[in-house]
């Protein structure tokens, strides 16, 4: 099958990027997907995603692990990654946050020109249809539905005024470029009538409703072997899917939209990359890029939870099993209740140290116990707050276990192995800790889990070692830049290649201060217009 562009993964960048280069009735684009098609009820239910997070079993989900990390107690880390249209964003937690300005400002101080703050805001406002209208930083035409929580917990919000109570400012919209400060979290939810109170995914938005196109070819269970190549050129796609081996050809352009683990991956068992990665399993080099699978950098996170006096949130009880179904009855009925909840309800972005230009760390504050990513349960019910160091000073790899494309890539984010994220995890702990303790949010809880007293330093390290893991944002391993680790140019085009280009997370050459789903929708779009030679969109 020949088409004008293939593009690998149909997750939040690839259903996008399909989407909007499929809008031309003159371009044909093939969409290749691993998982299936990612409109079930488990992903149109928000809360539903504790069924799929933690990969007991495999639910639209790559449920990867990493290599054991010297800096956590030689632990295997947890890396779930959507497997399904819509990848990731069909298994988050909806979360709607783009980072700081000084993030994207950084990036185009690192040599990715146009990929500044105001020039990356008219992308982010086309792809959004903000349940609160569009102004200057929003937009309210775009396919992604983003929304108001339908019914967040009396908890959530005793969570933000005790964090008043320290001086912490309160934030209506952290998406305008300033996020300092504590809230509630806008969602990645519809809000119109007839889904009103269902996950919006990226194919949710961008790409199910688009799947009758006739130059659209959206083909699912595809898993890419490898790319295939004329000389230095991409020319198209190697798959196997229902046991058969099988390709499609690319007139114009290869587009590897796989994530931060997937694509690097692919671009390895395809010869493209450092030839100590791809040599030893027997694969034919094609193009030596020595950045391919480095500068892998992810959020690492330390979560408390606590037990509650009372039953208004996620837990295991017969009065809460009872409650459940009624939550059921009402989400069918209005799309709201606990049902519609992204469980992440609280949000604040926090300075460890008052010189700092940016927050150094977020939470996410939760209406349930979380422990080992919902993986380890506890009777009765009560709430959890992540704290996540935003900029971390570790890098990690991603490399190949295997030449077999269906093995898992090896994935060593390498946590902690700079001291600055531990020095920062410790200070982003205490201070979350003293808004657990503030009043009103004190008066819900009954006890701490996990941690007693006022531990030190060396003691909250053991706990900060023992316990934490991935907040779900891997980025950077094929990044974008003009330095000879970059892989991609500030056009996306795989540096040495041609007809081959990379969108999605792994092209962010540094991790931007919040969660990754937005701004990948946003490359995504950028991209698109890249690709299509138009004009980028002028800042308004």
């Amino acid at each position: 099958m020949q088409f004008d562009y293939v593009i690998v993964g149909g997750g939040s960048a690839g259903s996008t990027l399909a989407s909007r280069l499929s809008e031309d009735p003159g371009t044909s684009v093939c969409l290749l997907e691993a998982g299936g098609k990612g409109d079930g009820i488990l992903v149109r239910a928000p809360a539903a995603v504790v069924a799929m997070l933690p990969g007991r079993p495999k639910i639209n989900n790559w449920a990867y692990e990493t290599e054991p990390q010297p800096g956590l107690n030689g632990r295997k880390g947890y890396q779930p990654r959507g497997k399904s249209l819509g990848g990731s964003s069909a298994i988050n937690a909806m979360l709607y946050v783009r980072g700081h300005a000084g993030d994207y400002d950084e990036w185009a101080d690192l040599g990715c020109d146009g990929w500044d703050w105001q020039s990356v805001l008219p992308y982010f406002k086309r792809s959004e249809h903000n349940e609160r209208g569009g102004d200057a930083s929003h937009g309210d035409a775009g396919p992604l539905q983003v929304s108001n929580q339908k019914s967040p917990r009396p908890v959530t919000r005793a969570f933000v005024e005790a964090g008043q109570s320290l001086q912490l400012r309160e934030v209506a919209d952290f998406n305008g470029g300033d996020n300092e400060g504590i809230g509630e979290y806008q969602v990645t939810q519809f809000h119109a009538a007839d889904k009103n109170g269902e996950r919006c995914s990226a194919a949710a938005a961008y790409l199910h409703p688009v799947m009758g196109r006739q130059n659209l070819t959206v083909i699912t269970k595809a898993q890419a072997s490898k790319v295939l190549f004329e000389g230095k050129r991409a020319t198209g796609v190697a798959y196997r899917q229902a046991g058969q081996d099988k390709q499609v050809t690319a007139g114009r352009e290869v587009i590897l939209c796989g994530g931060a683990f997937n694509s690097p991956q692919l671009l390895q068992l395809s010869g493209v990359g450092r030839a100590e990665d791809i040599r030893p399993h027997g694969i034919e080099m094609v193009h030596e890029l020595p950045g391919v699978g480095q500068n892998l950098q992810d959020h690492l996170d330390f979560t408390l939870a606590y037990k509650t006096h009372d039953r208004d949130n996620f837990g295991i009880s017969l009065p809460g099993g009872v409650a459940l179904m009624k939550h059921v009855s009402n989400w069918r009925k209005t799309g709201r209740g606990m049902i519609a909840t992204p469980f992440a309800e609280g949000a604040a972005f926090l300075k460890t140290e008052s010189h700092l230009e940016r927050p150094d760390v977020q939470l996410h504050f939760v209406i349930s116990i979380v422990d080992d990513h919902a993986r380890k349960l506890h009777l009765g019910h009560g709430i959890s707050c992540h704290t996540c160091v935003l900029r971390p000073k570790s890098r990690g790899t991603v490399s190949l276990n295997s030449g077999d494309p269906s093995a898992a890539p090896r994935i060593d984010p390498q946590f902690l192995s700079h001291p600055d994220d531990l020095a920062t995890l410790i200070k982003g702990t205490r201070k979350t800790r003293q808004i657990m303790a503030a009043d009103p949010l004190a008066g819900f809880i009954k006890k701490e889990l996990f941690i007693n007293g006022e531990p030190d330093d060396a003691a909250l390290e053991q706990h900060i070692r023992a316990r934490s893991d991935t907040i779900y944002h891997p980025v950077g391993t094929c990044k974008m830049g003009q330095d000879e680790m970059a892989v991609v140019d500030p056009e996306l085009k795989v540096r040495g290649m041609e007809g081959l280009r990379v969108v999605d997370a792994s092209v962010m050459p540094r991790l931007i201060g919040g969660n990754t789903n937005a701004p990948t929708i946003m490359i995504a779009e950028k991209a698109a217009d890249m690709i299509r030679g138009k004009v980028a969109l002028a800042a308004e």
